[in-house]
């Protein structure tokens, strides 16, 4: 009976296999989804193929739980062995290069007696690391949860993502829900604030008042009173052209603001072309509605981005474009 062996590439969503025979002949190749009817799928194929040992490089994971409940042998090798050995599969020549599926299946035919198979588990080992996981993907989601709490925040009101150490522990959750805008915020003196620690029991080493302190300086960072534009704006969010000049809104309520810029950018007035372009907007509370904070700089609506692009004649419709179809439309689809 010819041995078969079986090389599994896995991926978040699709898994690569391939199966080979004891020459190395590529008996079959195919991709399982990573779900229930994937894994179902994956195990009847590869019990098809007479397959006597998988090759991964993972040696835990749904997967490899899946396998061995098949009693199927699984052998893990590591992703530096399979970097260190890829040279020797390089095609020269051909059309394309060894899929790793391919290489690790060829690895356990020719060296498998160097790799320790898994040896099955224990029905409480395997509820333990199940759990495990479990934890794992709960605390990625608590942290990209996260991640976008404070990236909304900083849009309009980065004192409630900064005030407190984490955004997402329990006294900063409780200072959002009640304090939701900076305008709801704007009472709050060193009696409330120590009234409202003391009511969630902030345990913190910062006193009320250097709470409130912090977001004062915070809060006025907030005021939307300027944003990128034109294609420096658009760079930040859906770069597509190439440009030379920056253009900046700044509003004319802010006057101080300009000359903040100049120097901390060390600027001069510019006989001819300019890199650098400041704007005065007519309408200061619509082309300045919800800019977005983004990599620490401060970009108008995506909306504004269009209208404005449309209108500029040095490929100004062509990013505006862009603008559309990347985030306009699929922002209006979601709604």
């Amino acid at each position: 009976m010819t041995k078969c062996f079986a090389g599994l590439d896995w991926a978040s969503r699709t898994h690569a296999v391939c199966i080979i025979d004891e020459r190395g002949t590529v008996r079959s190749e195919f991709e399982v989804s990573h779900d229930a009817a994937g894994l179902a799928e994956l195990c009847r194929r590869l019990k098809a193929a007479r397959v006597t040992a998988v090759a991964i490089e993972r040696p835990s994971g749904v997967v490899v739980d899946t396998l061995l409940e098949a009693d199927l042998q699984v052998v893990p090798i590591h992703p530096n062995v399979v970097k260190a050995t890829r040279p020797r599969y390089r095609s020269h020549g051909g059309k394309s290069d060894a899929t790793d599926a391919y290489l690790l299946a060829d690895l356990l035919r020719t060296d498998g007696h160097r790799f320790k198979p898994l040896a099955p588990q224990s029905d409480e080992i395997r509820t333990l690391r199940a759990l495990v996981r479990g934890r794992d993907d709960l605390v990625a989601t608590r942290v990209q949860l996260a991640n976008q709490l404070r990236e909304v925040l900083q849009s309009f009101w980065p004192g409630a993502a900064e005030v407190f150490a984490d955004v997402d522990s329990p006294i900063a959750l409780a200072f959002i829900q009640r304090y939701p805008t900076p305008e709801s915020a704007s009472r709050l003196g060193p009696k409330r604030m120590a009234a409202f620690c003391a009511q969630h029991a902030y345990s913190g080493r910062r006193a009320a008042e250097e709470l409130l302190e912090r977001l004062k300086g915070l809060r006025q960072a907030a005021d939307p009173a300027w944003g990128l534009s034109l294609h420096g704006g658009a760079s930040v969010v859906a770069g597509f052209v190439q440009f030379r000049e920056v253009h900046l809104y700044i509003s004319p309520e802010q006057p101080k603001l300009e000359g903040e810029f100049v120097r901390a950018l060390g600027a001069r007035p510019a006989e001819g072309e300019a890199n650098l372009v400041v704007l005065s907007p007519f309408y200061r509370h619509s082309v300045l509605f919800e800019p977005r904070v983004v990599e620490g700089l401060r970009v108008v609506s995506d909306l504004q981005l269009f209208l404005d692009l449309s209108c500029f004649a040095q490929r100004g419709k062509e990013q505006a474009d862009v603008i559309l179809e990347r985030r306009l439309r699929p922002a209006w689809a979601a709604k």
